[in-house]
């Protein structure tokens, strides 16, 4: 499920859709702290907290090198906290529902790495950073602690079952 809502904000890249692609990647936040909790509660500080530890620390691989991750970093962080939602410790429900209704699409295999950020102007080459930052920090936050994280299992497949 989740591997196929990071799949769709490349698309969107690929796709030249940067307005929606953004939207949608800076639920990335949202998503991974409301999946550790089980409630699916998640607040502003605990997304920068996020933001701040898997936004490109150092040592990770990287598509495109010249990208500032501190900048991206903090630009991300101030955005998710300052959007934060309801209420300080809220359930970020928009997000969830579309991530839960990502399993119901199948999306075409990529099939090679896209480059999308040349040769554009400066704020849609921004949006790009930021988007490939938090599909990075989402893919690195599931591989080195959600999928071994059984609250997060246990939310996912409460999601994956709710209609």
């Amino acid at each position: 499920m989740l591997a196929g809502y990071l799949t769709d904000i490349e698309q969107l890249l690929d796709e030249q859709h940067r307005d929606a692609a953004l939207r949608e990647a800076f639920d990335l936040p949202r998503i991974a702290v409301a999946l550790t909790d089980p409630q699916l509660r998640c607040s502003g500080e605990q997304m920068k907290t996020w933001c701040e530890k898997w936004i490109g620390p150092p040592g990770a691989g990287r598509q495109a090198p010249a990208l500032d991750y501190e900048r991206v970093g903090r630009t991300v962080s101030e955005r998710v906290t300052q959007e934060g939602g309801a209420g300080p410790d809220s359930v970020p429900t928009r997000a969830l529902r579309r991530l839960r209704l990502r399993r119901y699409l199948r999306t075409p295999s990529r099939g090679f790495p896209a480059r999308h950020g040349e040769n554009l102007p400066p704020q849609e080459t921004e949006a790009v950073e930021m988007c490939t930052a938090l599909v990075e920090a989402a893919r690195r936050w599931y591989a080195r602690s959600a999928c071994h994280d059984t609250t997060v299992q246990s939310n996912l497949a409460r999601l994956a079952v709710l209609r």
